[in-house]
């Protein structure tokens, strides 16, 4: 099995930052992508920001130059800094990650999720 601990959620005024954490332990031969997904009170589970094996990074249009998505390889952690905060990011933050297991298979585990609440 694989677990992941999220870490750095919490209560922002609008235009303030928060850095996301998540690590990932346990069963873990190699890792595909780590994904960030936050999801509203109401709303569907939208992909926030991702970064494959390779490197390549993807984000949602409305974060986009204000989130920065990044991996620690070593560590097998990927980080979420926020700046510019908005209320509409208030939302739970899931961390996702796609990794093969050590014995060789492809799975997929998520996070229990860190709540984020922009507001004055």
């Amino acid at each position: 099995q694989v677990q992941l601990v999220e870490s750095g959620g919490g209560l922002v005024q609008p235009g303030g930052s928060l850095r996301l954490s998540c690590a990932a332990s346990g069963s873990i031969f190699s890792i595909y992508a780590m994904t960030w997904y936050r999801q509203a009170p109401g709303k569907q589970r939208d992909l926030v920001a991702t970064i494959s094996r390779d490197g390549s990074l993807n984000y949602l249009d409305s974060v986009k130059g204000r989130f920065t998505i990044a991996r620690d390889i070593a560590k097998n952690t990927v980080n979420l800094q926020m700046n510019n905060l908005k209320p509409e990011d208030t939302a739970v933050y899931y961390c996702n990650v796609e990794v093969r297991t050590t014995d060789l298979v492809r799975r997929e585990f998520w996070g229990l999720g860190t709540q984020v609440t922009v507001s004055s």
